[in-house]
Order: structure tokens, then sequence, then C-alpha cells
């Protein structure tokens, strides 16, 4: 067993050629130092790139997910009052995340989110009528962000009137390291948007409890199991989470994956071609360029050991998702997107106990959103040179683009009813 002396730092990896393309530098890790420390901005942590350790990693029950316990990671990250909104399921472990996971799955069932489906068509086919006209577009303002918000909104019994400002914090977090502030202002900005998101839940939850709905906030309040219901700060916390992950993961994956199909033309005309396709190219898409780059992060209760290295007691494991995904050991040509890949266990979703709950809900927006894009906007192309093309920060954990200009060839208002609709919508009138 050895332990590293070597790490690699912010200046060698978390450069802006690494923000917009991150695998060499993953494949580079792979190759030369599996498991390694490294200084982020954010916080020292030793990365795991290889497929075969990111899948034991996210399965060992020596690397915690309670990043507010002992090692207290994530109140030294994110601030004291983080926990109010952070101390959910994610960030827990058996047996509190399995009766968190229990309680939460009675309200988020299968059949609830197919229940949806007619809702995504209609959100996709409207976003998609009020930009077809134009011939242009910003994708992310315009369709990549409203849709998965208005879905999760609307299954989590969001108001019209308060969505806005939901979205306004969430966004403040997910764009950390973006508005030029310094460490101490971004940590401060956070800390001011999750009072702010606790604060809108609170009240949305007290709500719910006086005049339930048919939501799924209104039945979390009502979950119940042989040890309780959530408790206050569990259903705040827990309600954040849906709404946070149940948007923010799917928007920046619907830029990813439009990114990649028009960086790959030969790939998006087989779609075209093949539309039968869309399910395993939705696969695919994930697996090539996911939305959620590195697992949350987990601290070791003991000191372990991957690939010979010895990872000490206390240090905070980052599982890198998308280094794993293009782990030659397990995809074969990894860096080609191959919308036709058939057997294709990708770890986009996670793995294990923490697997994604939300899975059927993303897939099906995805689906359904990529789909209408392809088949409604002709010769859909980048606006502006892909290099041009703003990204989120390189130490960010989400990786995604902050905006997406595209031309297509407009539709004329007065051929308006004549734009094919997505085959799942019902006939208009």
């Amino acid at each position: 067993m050895t332990e590293t002396s070597n790490s690699i730092g912010a200046a060698e990896l978390f450069t802006p050629e690494f923000g917009v393309n991150p695998y060499p530098a993953y494949a580079r890790l792979r190759e030369e130092a599996p498991v390694c420390p490294i200084r982020s901005p954010r916080f020292d942590s030793y990365l795991i790139t290889r497929y075969d350790d990111a899948r034991a990693a996210l399965t060992d029950p020596r690397l915690t997910k309670d990043l507010y316990g002992p090692s207290g990671a994530y109140r030294k990250i994110f601030g004291e009052n983080s926990a109010a909104i952070n101390k959910n399921m994610l960030n827990s472990d058996p047996p509190e995340h399995t009766r968190l996971r229990r309680l939460v799955s009675q309200a988020f069932t299968p059949r609830r989110i197919e229940a949806m489906r007619p809702r995504v068509v209609h959100t996709v086919n409207r976003l998609v009528d009020a930009i077809a006209p134009a011939g242009h577009a910003e994708l992310m303002a315009e369709f990549a962000l409203p849709l998965p918000v208005s879905i999760i909104c609307d299954l989590l019994g969001v108001p019209e009137e308060d969505r806005a400002a939901f979205v306004a914090c969430t966004q403040v977090i997910r764009t950390l390291g973006t508005a030029g502030r310094s460490p101490d202002e971004d940590r401060a900005a956070v800390q001011q948007a999750q009072q702010q998101v606790h604060d809108h839940l609170s009240r949305l939850i007290r709500q719910k409890r006086d005049q339930p709905g048919d939501d799924l906030i209104s039945a979390l309040v009502t979950a119940k199991d042989s040890d309780g219901r959530l408790s206050e700060r569990e259903l705040v916390s827990t309600a954040f989470l849906l709404f946070f992950a149940g948007h923010q993961t799917t928007s920046d994956f619907i830029g990813n994956a439009v990114m990649a199909l028009l960086s790959y033309p030969d790939q998006l005309n087989l779609l075209l071609e093949r539309p039968e396709i869309l399910p395993v190219a939705v696969e695919e898409l994930l697996r090539f360029d996911g939305s959620v780059p590195v697992a949350s992060p987990r601290v070791a209760t003991e000191d372990v050991e991957y690939e010979g290295v010895r990872i000490p007691q206390g240090a905070i494991v980052t599982v890198v998702l998308n280094a794993a995904n293009h782990d030659p050991r397990r995809f074969p040509d990894p860096d080609r997107l191959d919308l036709t890949r058939a057997e294709n266990p990708h770890a986009a979703f996670g793995h294990g106990v923490h697997y994604c709950l939300g899975v059927s809900l993303a897939r099906m927006e995805a689906a359904v959103g990529i789909d209408a894009l392809l088949h409604r906007l002709p010769n859909l192309a980048l606006a502006v040179a892909p290099e041009k093309v703003r990204r989120l920060p390189a130490a960010s954990p989400f990786r995604g683009v902050l905006q997406l200009p595209v031309t297509f060839t407009p539709v004329p208002l007065t051929d308006w009813e004549r734009l094919p609709r997505h085959r799942d919508a019902p006939p208009r009138g």
C-alpha cells in the first residue's frame, strides 16, 4: 500500500481548455494516476477515474456520504446554513438514507412519473412553437431550462408566481465561479441563495400542509412509514434536492446533447433517419458527455486503498463519472459518439443505493425534447463557432453550457398549424 505524494493542482487541470474538453485530461489521469490527490478551487480531494474503481467506490461502505457528520466537509465548503437544505438522502448513509429514500419513493412513483408524459409533450411543443418561426434561439434560456423547470414545478406543486424566484436562487448555486466574484463573495452569494430557497420552501410546505393538493410536496408531507414521517428539516431539504436535481441536471444534459449532435452531423443525420433508435441514442449521449461529471463527494471513514494508493481516513473522495464513462477498459472506442452503441452500462446516473431516483423523468424529458428539436427545427446549427459557446467553469460540479445560440430554417407564422408535432402529442383543438 502506498500513499502518493504527488498531486495535480488547479493550474494543471482546471484550465479553460479543460472546461471545454476535459476528456484528454481524464484519459491521462486514468493511465498515469487513476487515484489522484487533487488541489481544486473548491476543496482538496482524491479523484477516482477508472470505471471499475468508480463502481466499487460508489458502493464502498467505508466512504460515507454524510458530509455533515464528523468531517464537517460541507459546512466548511458551503457554510453553516447549508445543512438546512442539503441534509437529505443524497448526503446520508443507510439506515438514514434507506428511510428517507423509502419515504420519498412512496410519492415519487413510476405511475406518477409516467402520468407526466402528456404534460412533458405539451410543454415541449409549446416551447418549440414559440421559437420555430424565428429561425434562431438561445436554446438554454428558451428551451433547455424552462422545460425541466416547468415539469418539476408541476410535479412538486410550485405555483407559477414562485417559480422565477426559485430558479434565480438555484442559478446562483449552479453558476458558482462565473460572475467574477472572489471566493468569499461566491460563498456569501451561495449562502444567501440557500437561505432564500429554504424560506420559499418552508412557506410552500406550510401551505401544502394546510391545503394539500395532488402534487409531490403534498404527498411528501403525508408520507409515513414505521419510523414516522419526514421531519420539517427533511421535508425542506428533500424538496430542494428534488427541485434542484429535477431541473438543473436535465437542462444541462439537453444542452450537452445538442452540442454533441451538432458536433457530429453524421450521428445527427442518423438519428433523423432512424428515430426508432432514440432511446439508445439518449443513453449514448448520457455516456458521452453527462451533465454530472463527478458524483457528490464522499469521505473516507478509515484508510482505504484503490489501485495501490492509500486514501487516508478523513480525506474527501470524488468519483469522476465522466472519466469512468470514457474508460476504454469498459467502452470500446470511448471517445467516439455512437448512437447505436448497444451495450452501454454508463454511470451517468450513479450506481448503488444512491442511483438517481428521477432517472425515468430525466430520460423522458430528454428524449421528447431532443426528438422535437431535431424534427421541428430544420437545419439546426450553432450560431457561433463551437469555441465561442460559453460553458460552466472547469471547476464546477456540473458540466453544461451557459448559452447555446442556434439557427435553423424558420417556419412562417402563416404555416404555424402545419408545423410537425411531436409524435406523442394529441391533435390540436
